[in-house]
């Protein structure tokens, strides 16, 4: 009871506003990146459409594709255009409803009740147009559940956006796995052949005397390695074209054959801007606002319950006892009949409608908050892996490069006769492993590109 009437003190002070004034919450974040995550680059990741960012056309058939047929898309389709209907009910509140009515009726009255003591027949015919429990919206009740379904239905956009984000990223990434297998694959074969033909040179080295059955073993041992790895990237290989199409929605029509991690233009640079700029235009954040102003507006709902409701219903037509005289001289009717409804005493109703409605706001904050921290983290995680990764590439590849020089001299040290095949089979398994790591590495850096765009907020 106290709650309700420092409620309605309170609106009839403020005027007729019983909704909070929205404020957004300041990002509990630091105004800049970790030291490690640098953030160079040439592109705006917003200002960036997918297509650029993703210049190699057999990803943009596909991104093409799974925009068009993967299910969730479908789904989120679904829910924006559900959340819009949903709005449009509510605010059709907000403007009278009107409606044209016609209706005709008979009726029998028997002798005991008639005023002649006779039984009769009456009938009545009506045509016309009626307004039914209109709200005047003195308090803003529906105004605040008009503007709390707006922003529900502008949340479930930007969570569209989200997800549409969301699936370029893991098509791209799912492209650029399937390369790797690819050239993983291709390297093991490789690896296979060149294996096969070291087994037959020591087969024919053994048969001279030049080589003993340790060596030929050995040779053996390391060939059904090599195949080995090369059946379980196939199995990977397989695996990784599966995950494509159920992202695509459908088995693509061309898998990237022939086509490298070490091409260009398969993505584009992009840069980062100041952590308040980068994070409160990333759909994930927006959708959080959009609910956490939903939650403010039913805030204002939930304060109109404790005040009058002032609702009208009338109606405007022509009545007769004839069918042919319904427009006839006189048949005129009308009907006036406003209502006023003041609460007072529902057993704790509203004012725990009230808490509840602020207690969901409380929640809509912290998850507002709770999602930029994450985005936060996400980003920066990002910046960093792609500073590291391009460093532990260079290294890879000066690594890769220095064991393939030593297997050059370990294979014609061998040949020679100077060194064991110990050395040399040593020397080629670093080899194998280095070009394997190297490939990986790759790849790794082109996925952090790939969700550094969705983590940035890229365009559509």
């Amino acid at each position: 009871m106290r709650k309700s009437l420092f409620i309605i003190l309170g609106a009839t002070l403020a005027g007729c506003s019983l909704m909070p004034e929205y404020q957004r919450p300041e990002p509990p974040v630091s105004a800049q990146w970790p030291q490690a995550a640098q953030t160079g680059g040439v592109r705006k990741a917003t200002a960036t459409e997918w297509r650029t960012f993703f210049p190699d056309q057999r990803l943009q058939a596909l991104i093409s594709t799974a925009l068009e047929h993967n299910r969730d898309m479908r789904i989120a389709a679904a829910r924006v255009e559900e959340s819009r209907a949903l709005h449009g009910i509510t605010r059709a509140d907000r403007l009278p409803g009107i409606d044209a009515a016609a209706g005709g009726q008979a009726m029998r009255t028997p002798g005991d009740l008639s005023s002649t003591g006779k039984a009769n027949i009456s009938h009545r015919y009506d045509v016309g147009l009626s307004l039914l429990s209109f709200e005047l919206d003195f308090w803003g009740r529906v105004k605040s559940l008009d503007e709390a379904a707006l922003a529900s239905f502008l949340a479930t956009e930007e969570a569209q956006h989200a997800l549409r984000l969301s699936l370029i990223s893991e098509v791209a990434n799912a492209y650029f796995t399937l390369l790797e297998m690819d050239e993983r694959t291709q390297l093991a074969r490789e690896t296979v052949k060149s294996r096969e033909e070291t087994r037959t040179l020591i087969a024919r080295r053994r048969e001279v005397g030049l080589a003993g059955d340790l060596d030929f073993l050995q040779a053996d041992g390391a060939l059904e390695l090599v195949r080995v790895e090369l059946a379980s990237l196939q199995r990977q290989q397989a695996a990784a074209e599966n995950a494509l199409a159920l992202l695509v929605g459908q088995q693509p029509s061309s898998l990237p054959e022939g086509r490298m991690l070490t091409d260009q233009g398969i993505v584009a640079d992009l840069t980062a801007d100041l952590p308040a700029e980068v994070l409160l235009q990333r759909p994930d954040v927006l959708a959080a606002e959009k609910r956490l102003i939903a939650a403010n507006a039913n805030i204002g709902a939930a304060r109109a319950a404790f005040l009058p409701r002032i609702s009208l219903t009338a109606g405007l037509g022509t009545a007769s006892s004839a069918l042919s005289g319904l427009f006839g001289s006189g048949s005129g009717s009308w009907n006036f009949q406003p209502a006023l409804r003041l609460p007072l005493f529902d057993g704790g109703r509203s004012a725990a409608g009230v808490d509840l409605a602020e207690a969901r706001k409380v929640i809509a904050v912290a998850e507002y908050e709770k999602t930029i921290q994450q985005a936060f983290r996400e980003v920066a995680d990002l910046l960093a892996a792609r500073t590291y990764l391009v460093e532990q590439l260079r290294a890879q590849q000066a690594a890769e490069k220095a064991q393939n020089e030593r297997l050059r001299l370990a294979e014609a040290r061998y040949k020679a006769g100077i060194t064991s095949h110990l050395e040399m089979l040593d020397a080629q398994r670093e080899s194998f492993t280095a070009q394997q790591t190297t490939v990986q590495i790759r790849r790794a850096w082109l996925t952090t590109a790939a969700q550094l765009y969705k983590a940035l907020g890229g365009g559509s």
